[in-house]
């Protein structure tokens, strides 16, 4: 009895182990994760880096559960196209569009692969979803309000400089959005002209500035843009040249010496971008993901650069910074 009873286990157990060997054999999945640049990603490598401990604090190490497929777009308008439809050929599982017209050139090239937006100023006005609350579609993410952020950024350059009765608006692009349209509305209620220069290339930053000083303005909006946050170092440069107060559209630039910024936490955006891409491999659909707009924007002032300008910024402004650098 002891001997059959011997063997019906053997049996048995060697009968469990084949599933379970079979299924330590089997290798787990590696999703692959898109990533799409407007510019080489040395200017934005710590917001990636953000993205990536982010994941990895969800359970996602790169080389064991996850890789990176990361294209970048060199600068060119056309190129866009050509790295999103790079991404769908490869076949990854989610793709990130880090601004709008990645994310639009991403759109373009899929319907089905899931795209995460990190920092897009006006996904449901830009065309990219239906709604912020239901996206639908394959699109869902962050956006980062950049018209009324843009608005707020000029009021709070005028209280700055109350003398400031003309501010340059530096863009790259030719022509009217709703971007510079709230710019223009915002400064037509505060009494202030705009002069509108552009710069579509980091060749051209230098003759905008010469623009502005031959056009007599009195600050700087610097609006949010890949190329210029590429270039955040010589255009700080420039505006010291030219002494003329600016304000940023990422607190990256005042810690490169600009004067003032005024945006919401991109660090913050990059890794809540993680948690999106966390909800999407374990199965969520983006079109059911509501998109997140910033409840903080933070000022940062540096007083260093208000002081080689000759500026006393007000008390009551330097009460509401989140940063003071000094």
């Amino acid at each position: 009895m002891t001997t059959r009873r011997a063997f019906i286990g053997a049996v048995t157990g060697s009968l469990l182990a084949v599933p379970l060997a079979a299924e330590a054999q089997q290798p787990r999945k590696v999703y692959r994760i898109g990533i799409l640049l407007y510019y080489h990603a040395r200017a934005s490598q710590h917001l990636l880096d953000a993205f990536r401990q982010a994941l990895h604090e969800l359970g996602w190490v790169e080389g064991k559960n996850v890789e990176f497929e990361i294209l970048t777009a060199e600068g060119t308008p056309g190129g866009l196209s050509e790295i999103a439809a790079e991404l769908v050929r490869r076949r990854v599982d989610v793709i990130m569009g880090l601004e709008g017209r990645l994310t639009a050139a991403a759109k373009k090239a899929t319907s089905t692969i899931p795209i995460v937006m990190v920092t897009v100023g006006n996904p449901v006005g830009s065309g990219l979803v239906e709604s912020l609350a239901r996206p639908g579609g394959n699109i869902t993410g962050l956006s980062v309000m950049t018209v009324e952020v843009t608005a707020k950024s000029l009021q709070i350059l005028q209280e700055a400089i109350p003398r400031a009765s003309r501010v340059a608006v530096l863009q790259s692009w030719v022509g009217s959005n709703p971007v510079s349209q709230e710019v223009e509305s915002a400064a037509q209620t505060l009494g202030i002209q705009v002069q509108i220069v552009v710069a579509q290339s980091p060749e051209a930053l230098d003759e905008a500035f010469t623009s502005m000083i031959r056009g007599r303005s009195d600050a700087l909006l610097v609006h949010s843009d890949p190329m210029f946050f590429l270039n955040q170092t010589r255009l700080v440069e420039l505006a010291a040249k030219a002494r003329i107060p600016a304000i940023y559209s990422a607190a990256e630039y005042v810690q490169s010496g600009g004067l003032m910024s005024y945006a919401p936490n991109f660090l913050y955006n990059f890794r809540r971008a993680a948690v999106y891409v966390d909800k999407i491999l374990r199965g969520a659909k983006p079109a059911d993901l509501p998109i997140e707009q910033p409840t903080k924007f933070e000022l940062v002032i540096n007083l260093k650069t208000a002081k080689a300008l000759g500026l006393t910024i007000p008390p009551s402004l330097l009460a509401r910074a989140d940063q003071v650098i000094e």
